[in-house]
């Protein structure tokens, strides 16, 4: 149950709770004071017929009757041992209320009939019952506005809460200033927390775009010297970490301008395949191309199964044995991105299988034609990959080799960029697996839909 309709609850039990304790207090009162006052007229009506019977031995016009067949059994027990009293009590006549004392050998009793009393009573209770029943009516609707008003709010506030969860820093509530509302209080909380972490991630954007910038014009020249080694072991080693140290530096670099937003795709369509062959070509890695298969399972579903491409020979097997497929050409199936940051993605994606996986890697493009999946066939992602996503600076468990961490990092937000989604899953049969699903190509507008240009007017010299 929601807390809308936990308030709506509450608002009604304690409606109705007000309404039934009302009516029992005001049943008791009323009831106690028609009681009273029918005691008191049965103790004087008894008096003066007491004070008549002592004077005449009789007991004619004065209300009273000498021992009363209807008189209750536990007052004419009261009476024989001596004493005088009252009781309510309901016969076959309908309520009353009795008044006796002992006169001589006889039981002198007065009768005040209660019957109207009663009904009043009765009368009354409905009265009350239906007077709550309008009250939690109009109460109802009022406490349904109230509780809606309150749930709305609170739902604004988990919902910007959830955005800025996903990334979204700038996601505000945005209160208005309402004193003594704890709603207010915790929103305003919300909108502070949330002003304070997009300042710290800013500064932390900001410290790694300019280490990465100041790093660039050092290592230029560290590159630049090192090329100038003269041929030795020791050269080779110190030529290949300042290329490991560049190319660290070139991804902070694009980390910062992908978390500051800086980037844009250049949307168009373009083939896929062509697109494929490239990312696959510049890696310098072996990855085996499949068209029309399952998603996710690295398995031909026709015989469309393209081979593998070797880096070292750069033989290429096509569709067709001669390696000249329609599918592989300019003029084959389109979709609609940026093909150099698709390039990017999946040359980063190949370039992961193979330093955390193991051979043979996959690049299998589903039948939809926008579904890109990369496989390899090692001991798969993390879990801590597959619950939070790609970390960087952390490549997730030892069997997974070495690495910056960065690769993955990139390829989701460049995957951000053109508007596409990648996700991250284990094989059932082991193996890691990356699926890129890429946007539709939106809806280009007919010619008829076009606005109508004005004719040309004169031109006046």
């Amino acid at each position: 149950m929601t807390l809308r309709w936990r308030i709506v609850a509450l608002v009604a039990a304690a409606t109705c709770a007000a309404a039934a304790a009302v009516g029992v207090l005001v049943h008791h009162a009323s009831r106690d004071r028609e009681l009273s006052q029918a005691r008191d007229g049965a103790r004087t009506t008894l008096e003066r017929a007491a004070l008549g019977y002592a004077r005449t031995g009789g007991v004619q016009g004065s209300g009273a009757v000498l021992d009363a067949p209807g008189l209750p059994g536990g007052l004419r027990r009261l009476v024989a041992k001596g004493h005088q009293g009252t009781e309510f009590a309901t016969g076959p006549d309908g309520p009353a209320m009795w008044a006796a004392r002992p006169a001589d050998d006889q039981v002198l009793s007065v009768r005040v009939d209660m019957s109207t009393a009663m009904r009043n009573i009765s009368a009354l209770d409905t009265n009350i019952i239906l007077a709550g029943l309008m009250t939690t009516a109009v109460v109802l609707p009022l406490g349904v506005l109230t509780a809606e008003r309150m749930s709305r709010r609170l739902r604004l506030a988990a919902a910007t809460a959830r955005r800025i969860a996903a990334g979204d820093l700038d996601a505000r509530i945005s209160p208005a200033a309402r004193p003594h509302d704890e709603i207010a209080e915790i929103s305003g909380a919300v909108d502070s927390m949330a002003a304070a972490l997009q300042e710290r991630l800013l500064d932390e954007q900001r410290f790694t775009a300019d280490v990465a910038h100041e790093l660039r014009t050092p290592l230029m020249g560290l590159v630049t010297a090192a090329e100038l080694l003269p041929p030795g072991e020791a050269a080779g080693y110190v030529r290949d970490r300042v290329r490991v140290l560049s190319t660290l530096v070139e991804e902070l670099l694009e980390i910062s301008r992908l978390d500051a937003g800086a980037e844009e795709a250049d949307l168009s369509p373009c083939p896929l395949g062509p697109v494929l062959d490239e990312a696959i070509a510049g890696t310098g890695l072996s990855a085996r191309l499949r068209t029309g298969a399952a998603e996710g399972t690295g398995q031909p579903d026709s015989a469309e199964d393209t081979g593998q491409r070797d880096a070292t020979d750069r033989t290429r097997q096509r569709d067709s044995a001669d390696g000249t497929g329609p599918w592989h050409s300019a003029d084959g199936p389109k979709v609609w991105t940026d093909p150099r940051r698709l390039t990017r993605i999946v040359a980063n994606l190949v370039v992961n299988a193979h330093r955390h996986g193991r051979e043979p890697v996959e690049v299998t493009v589903a039948a939809d034609g926008r579904t890109v999946t990369v496989r390899d066939h090692g001991t798969g992602y993390p879990d801590d990959l597959l619950e939070k996503g790609p970390q960087r600076f952390r490549t997730g468990v030892r069997e997974r080799g070495r690495g910056h961490g960065l690769g993955l990092t990139i390829a989701v937000g460049q995957a951000q960029v053109i508007g596409a989604t990648l996700e991250f899953g284990n094989a059932p049969d082991g193996g890691a697996v990356a699926t890129l699903r890429l946007p539709e190509e939106p809806e280009r507008p007919e010619l008829s839909d076009l606005p109508e240009l004005p004719e040309p007017g004169p031109i006046h010299g």
